[in-house]
């Protein structure tokens, strides 16, 4: 899972971003309103947490751009003022959540884990694809109600796919997703195509269907349609 960080103060977005991805997220960091700007019209995230007082401008107005752009990105709030008009504010322009702090980083990890599930699969905590069921909560998958060991990227992978389903991905999105902007210089995506075959692989060694179908010239689909 993708988060960006809109965080001006140095130390506690370094705090934040070190914690997250000790939680296993791909966390990217900003610290002002043109380069939160510049991020979110390049890449897709699963959640943004932002502050409301950057040095060059509101975290409302990146709210407001991101609405702009119709992203379906869920948004955290976190701001030192606690101001029953900031968080109105916040709210009523699109945001999910709002943190004042000081706040305790389980807090927020928890906070960012509702938004995700609630965003990418309705609120639910079992994620169940035919004989794949996923405890998000618990990071395991089961397939065939047996355990699957997969590697955090496998894991990622398979989140990606399940939450579009039927759709297809494109390389360059699948890298960018679980890579974040590092992709930007990489010379092949030939990669992503091992870890699509150790998927797949584990997968049916379970017994499970082959879900992923490639489609020639495009990219990924990860589908229960027969072809």
């Amino acid at each position: 899972m993708k988060i960006l960080l809109i965080e001006d103060e140095k130390e506690l977005s370094g705090s934040i971003t070190e914690y997250l991805q000790k939680e296993n997220y791909l966390c990217e960091a900003v610290f002002n309103f043109e380069g939160a700007i510049e991020k979110i019209n390049l890449y897709e995230y699963d959640c943004i947490i932002v502050d409301i007082n950057l040095p060059d401008g509101s975290g409302l107005n990146v709210i407001r751009e991101l609405k702009k752009i119709k992203s379906e990105t869920g948004i955290i709030i976190i701001s030192a003022k606690n101001s029953l008009d900031d968080k109105v504010a916040g709210l009523e322009i699109g945001a999910d959540d709002y943190l004042t702090k000081p706040f305790h980083l389980p807090e927020l990890n928890a906070r960012v884990k509702s938004i995700i599930r609630r965003r990418s699969f309705g609120g639910i905590n079992e994620i169940v694809f035919n004989d794949i069921q996923i405890l998000p909560e618990q990071v395991e998958v089961l397939v065939n109600s047996q355990p699957l060991v997969l590697t955090k990227k496998e894991y990622d992978l398979l989140i990606f796919f399940i939450s579009n389903k039927d759709r297809v991905l494109t390389k360059e999105a699948i890298a960018e997703h679980l890579w974040g902007d590092e992709m930007d210089t990489a010379d092949s995506f030939d990669f992503i195509y091992t870890h699509i075959k150790n998927l797949r692989k584990k997968i049916m060694e379970k017994g499970g269907e082959d879900y992923i179908r490639t489609i020639y010239g495009m990219g990924y689909k990860f589908t229960a349609a027969v072809n």
